[in-house]
């Protein structure tokens, strides 16, 4: 291999992907209740039910920022041996992880010149790294090095679309994305925001619908207007412990454009932490953020 790609747990790959795409995964911390742990992005292994069912009893997550020393610690034994290092980021515009791994990244090229370790910014979470993640590995297959394909995901990233939708808007509010006044009225009221990754890689509401599942009717009309050469690519779903729903949304956008493969999975529980369960995101490649 010419390089080695890193993603972190919130890249919500299966395991089978990571080893058929030789992705390697850095853990991710947080804390249940107070008890730290350790998620190394191990999805098969996840139990979604029962980590979901816990949030909706009241269970506190707190989640942890991957920090240098730690981007150090994996990378620096890669480039040690000689191999180049590229690494795909949760969005800069909702964690500091994009800015602790550029630090990292700085530091080793100062050390090994002759090696490229580069970070890219996902401007997404969840499949959306993940994507990106198996684009990375195809690119190498082909023989592209760890800079050509830094330098493509950088743009491929504006073309990476995330739209979601969450049944519990409290979550959202405990993280600031919403405000108190607007999570009490839309429990109220059953409005269910569709929200997606703005330009700029943050989280922003694109519509408000009444219901659930106007709110997913209305995500698969964002696929059907913004992507691209839908036969050729992989689409993936993610969802908080609501899988009857995501099947639904499957079914939705195969009746719009059919992609080449499509993966449903639960969504992992590192970012999983701020949506909540009954979350239901939708991730493909289409027109470049800005225009749509």
């Amino acid at each position: 291999m010419s390089f080695t790609i890193f993603v972190d747990g919130s890249a919500n790959l299966p395991d089978r992907v990571l080893e058929e795409k030789a992705i390697r995964i850095l853990p991710c911390s947080y804390s249940l209740d107070g008890v730290p742990g350790t998620y190394n992005g191990n999805l098969d292994s996840f139990d979604a039910h029962l980590y979901y069912e816990k949030l909706a009893s009241g269970v506190r997550v707190q989640t942890s920022l991957l920090n240098t020393q730690l981007f150090l610690d994996h990378f620096r034994p890669e480039v040690e041996k000689g191999q180049d290092v590229v690494y795909i980021s949760m969005s800069s515009g909702i964690s500091g992880t994009f800015q602790a791994a550029k630090i990292a990244c700085q530091e080793l090229a100062e050390e090994y010149p002759q090696r490229t370790v580069r970070v890219v910014d996902s401007l997404g979470a969840g499949f959306g790294i993940g994507l990106m993640a198996c684009k990375a590995s195809d690119l190498r297959a082909k023989g592209r090095t760890a800079a050509e394909t830094a330098d493509f995901l950088d743009g491929d990233a504006h073309n990476t679309l995330q739209f979601f939708t969450v049944d519990d808007l409290n979550f959202l509010k405990r993280t600031g994305r919403v405000s108190g006044a607007t999570a009490m009225i839309g429990t109220v009221l059953n409005i269910k925001p569709v929200l997606w990754g703005d330009p700029t890689g943050h989280i922003t509401a694109r519509s408000k619908q009444r219901g659930r599942k106007k709110a997913l009717a209305a995500i698969a009309e964002e696929y059907k207007n913004a992507v691209i050469d839908a036969a050729n690519q992989c689409v993936a779903i993610s969802h908080g412990d609501c899988e009857e729903e995501a099947q639904r949304l499957a079914e939705l956008i195969c009746a719009a454009a059919k992609p080449r493969e499509l993966i449903i999975a639960p969504h992992e529980p590192f970012t999983g932490a701020h949506v909540g369960p009954g979350m239901l995101a939708l991730f493909f490649h289409g027109k470049n953020r800005a225009d749509i």
